[in-house]
């Protein structure tokens, strides 16, 4: 079976849950190089492929047109969207409805276990409306409403349902409702596995196995590249974007990253928030991907971390980095993943906790952040 995301980030945090479960997962950016997914016939799925898109930051109608090709599989049985309702939603699902015969969403973003919940139609973020939270300065989906409806005035005409949920359990009703084999089922992790749930999918535990990227003999680059990002104090030197660069040069000599020829690790960070939109969103993640293929065209690092979706897709593909066997989920969102060629690669949603990632030879505990 199939799961599309519409950022790499959401992709991994699907894949870890279903790696977590005893699953066996695939991911990929893009349509796999080998042609088309087996979508199988098991009634009890035991095989996941997950494909991302990035179409969050493509414009609505490349958004639209990307998501209509992978209508023709069936098995696409979920849509991972936003859980901060980030997205060309609306016209993604339409897209996916038209191409694959589904007769109606239903786009449920809340996710109580973190919080996220939706009361009387208003989406709520540990009980503050979401657009007095953080996410109303995103450069590309600020949030000005915290109404479902408002944010997506146009959902209904397609017939995608956006019922309320306040908590696990009637993320769970929700699924039992509507669960009729004409309906697409769109939203956040918490859905997922309720889906999972539903579909009979054992919780049987996937053996881990974990490499810590504070370990010294392991040569480590971080990429900050959200808004939502926080300072990590981990022994490992950081490097911030200068204040020209974050203001539109792209001229990557001015960013002073010489340390990283000494250790092989480094900490790049974006210091500075008071530039929005699109453009400005393209242009800060053009520059880290760039930065990050300078650096490890310099010496590949045993270990690649990334926060923030956007980013992460644009340095995966400037890296050449496709496909991924899934390792280890340290915390919900938060999975480490192995590239073709060795290097373990994490990948965190901005607004995510870091789980115990830095716990292993760490003294600094940033899951407090």
């Amino acid at each position: 079976m199939i799961v599309i995301a519409d950022d790499i980030t959401g992709a991994a945090e699907i894949a870890g849950i279903a790696h977590s479960r005893g699953m066996g997962v695939r991911l990929f950016c893009g349509l796999p190089p080998y042609g088309p997914v087996d979508c199988g016939t098991a009634t009890v799925p035991t095989a996941l492929t997950v494909i991302a898109t990035d179409t969050r930051s493509m414009t609505e109608a490349e958004a639209a047109a990307e998501i209509t090709q992978w209508g023709r599989f069936r098995c696409v049985i979920f849509k991972k969207t936003d859980s901060a309702l980030r997205g060309h939603v609306v016209a993604e699902l339409a897209a996916l409805m038209q191409a694959s015969g589904y007769r109606r969403a239903v786009y449920l973003p809340a996710n109580p276990s973190k919080g996220r919940v939706i009361r009387a139609c208003t989406y709520y973020i540990y009980n503050k409306p979401i657009h007095e939270t953080d996410f109303r300065f995103d450069p590309e989906f600020p949030a000005r409403t915290s109404n479902l409806r408002e944010r997506f005035p146009d959902a209904a005409a397609h017939n995608i349902l956006m019922p309320d949920a306040e908590s696990l359990d009637d993320i769970r009703r929700a699924v039992q409702q509507y669960n009729n084999g004409h309906t697409l089922f769109a939203g956040a992790a918490d859905l997922f596995t309720a889906m999972l749930d539903a579909l009979g999918q054992p919780t049987n535990p996937s053996p881990t196995s974990f490499t810590s990227p504070t370990n010294p003999t392991n040569s480590t680059l971080i990429l900050c590249g959200s808004t939502q990002s926080r300072a990590l104090d981990i022994g490992i030197e950081s490097a911030p974007m200068p204040r020209a660069i974050y203001d539109g040069s792209d001229d990557l000599t001015l960013w002073d990253t010489t340390a990283y020829d000494n250790t092989h690790s480094l900490i790049l960070t974006i210091p500075h928030t008071h530039r929005t939109g699109k453009a400005v969103a393209v242009h800060l993640r053009s520059i880290m991907a760039r930065m990050a293929r300078r650096l490890t065209d310099r010496h590949r690092p045993d270990h690649l971390i990334i926060e923030g979706g956007a980013t992460a897709w644009a340095t995966l593909q400037s890296l050449g980095w496709t496909e991924f066997e899934i390792v280890r989920q340290i915390a919900p969102g938060v999975v480490q993943m192995r590239a073709s060629n060795g290097t373990l690669v994490t990948l965190k949603p901005g607004s995510y906790p870091w789980g115990d990632l830095w716990s292993f030879g760490s003294s600094s505990n940033l899951d407090k952040q």
